[in-house]
């Protein structure tokens, strides 16, 4: 890849590709006590039977893997960045909120246990470093004090604490019942939410939305959020707070900016609306799409369901055509996004591909392209499960052309599976999250059109 779009991905891409720079360490953290053996995994399993397993086993990354003071998501399974087993992650636990929400709904776990849960998380997160209401990308999950994310990176993180809100307003949405604990549950996530201050991240009134705000650094890191990539949930929550919301302006002059947010052009003959060239990684159709139900859903941008079909079919043509000739590239074992990989951390996509397939990719776009999704899941699984299945569900990545299978899990790519999934089958999480007020006016203000409540 050329040094300029380098230079730009990691400005766009920052989360993702900063931890490039931190390659992760063979150590383990604390894992379970009896070995799991994948070649033991239950072989003859209908198409249902096996999103079932995979989805379970997946949640299982949040729930039994969960930080035991805090109850949130560590952000990965495997020891990195010269930390160990303390650090959760903001974003990662919206995500695996949403998962505990999917298996409280297919009785996985009982309703209460799952309530009782969350609010332990939310309970602990009142007590823990904010600023402004907005929370670090990294949490100590035993004190709640932040845990920086780099040199300067030691405040808020607002794309983060969008995805965390992502998670909390479905369970808010979803805990309707009269039990002392829903009620509080639902309680004391509104008073999060009513306390982010979104429009303190526009910098003193700017018509944009700024990543980082940090006590010690202030704007230091001066990272504006631009458009196409992971971030539109960040602009959909800062337009629906109830206290502290920006105007639709701020959209219109900072998202929707730039060179790389709209494309038009064709590639493998779908025309792609929004983006890079080939699309960039997968999880920009993952990460704001697992509440925001992209069916209908259209601005004056794009028509957004269109959007994540193109981005998902170019980056499954790309896999297929493997204009580079990796090894185990093919119509069932496709997928690029940011995961782990030989290299350490990366944002695999069809201009940057190391040879890296990431299950999270293909099983996180079951939504848009459910035959090739399911193609995949059954290679991943049937064929290459010894090397790649595990007691959390898929490892993060996996090289058959360089014979390198990770060994670990990260939050934010696993929280996705459970829940998109979940959204192809059911659409489960795109309900709880459309049926808030909150939300619902806040697109109606940046002028989304045709997105109503689905049943």
């Amino acid at each position: 890849m050329k040094t300029t779009l380098l230079a730009l991905l990691l400005c766009l891409l920052w989360p993702g590709l900063l931890r490039a720079q931190q390659k992760p360490a063979a150590k383990k953290a604390p894992a379970t006590t009896v070995k799991f053996d994948p070649k033991q995994r239950p072989k003859n399993l209908t198409d249902e039977q096996l999103l079932d397993l995979v989805q379970r086993q997946t949640f299982r990354y949040f729930w039994d893997f969960g930080h035991p003071v805090s109850g949130m998501a560590r952000e990965r399974s495997n020891v990195a960045y010269d930390y160990g087993s303390e650090v959760v992650t903001t974003g990662g636990t919206g995500f695996g909120i949403m998962a505990i929400i999917v298996a409280a709904e297919r009785k996985w776990i009982p309703r209460e246990e799952a309530a009782a849960r969350i609010y332990k998380i939310v309970r602990f997160l009142e007590k823990s470093d904010s600023f402004h209401g907005v929370y670090p990308h990294w949490l100590n999950g035993a004190t709640g004090k932040v845990i920086r994310f780099s040199q300067k990176d030691d405040g808020g993180d607002l794309v983060e604490t969008s995805f965390l809100f992502e998670g909390l307003i479905c369970a808010r949405q979803y805990f309707t019942g009269e039990s002392a604990t829903e009620r509080d549950l639902r309680n004391h996530i509104l008073w999060m939410w009513e306390g982010v201050e979104w429009n303190w991240h526009t910098q003193g009134g700017q018509n944009v939305l700024y990543w980082h705000w940090s006590p010690n650094n202030g704007w230091s890191m001066n990272h504006q959020i631009h458009g196409w990539n992971e971030c539109l949930i960040t602009y959909v929550l800062a337009a629906s707070s109830p206290k502290y919301a920006i105007d639709k302006k701020v959209y219109d002059q900072g998202w929707a900016t730039g060179d790389y947010f709209k494309n038009g052009k064709e590639f493998y003959q779908t025309k792609l609306p929004l983006g890079f060239d080939y699309g960039g990684p997968l999880f920009f159709s993952h990460y704001t799409f697992l509440g925001l139900d992209p069916r209908g859903l259209k601005d004056q941008y794009a028509d957004y369901w269109q959007q994540n079909q193109a981005h998902t079919r170019i980056n499954y043509a790309y896999c297929v055509a493997n204009p580079k000739q990796y090894k185990g590239y093919g119509p069932n074992s496709w997928g690029l996004t940011a995961s782990d990989s030989y290299q350490g951390y990366a944002a695999h996509s069809p201009t940057e591909d190391l040879g890296v397939i990431s299950p999270t990719a293909a099983l996180s776009a079951m939504p848009y392209a459910p035959k090739e999704s399911m193609a995949a899941l059954k290679h991943f699984y049937f064929d290459l499960g010894d090397q790649i299945w595990s007691e959390y569900g898929f490892v993060d990545g996996f090289s058959e052309h360089h014979n390198w299978y990770a060994k670990s899990h990260l939050a934010i790519d696993q929280g996705p599976i459970v829940g998109m999934i979940e959204n192809h089958r059911t659409g489960l999480l795109w309900r709880l999250f459309m049926s808030s007020p909150d939300v619902q006016r806040g697109l109606g203000k940046l002028g989304f059109e045709g997105a109503p409540v689905k049943k």
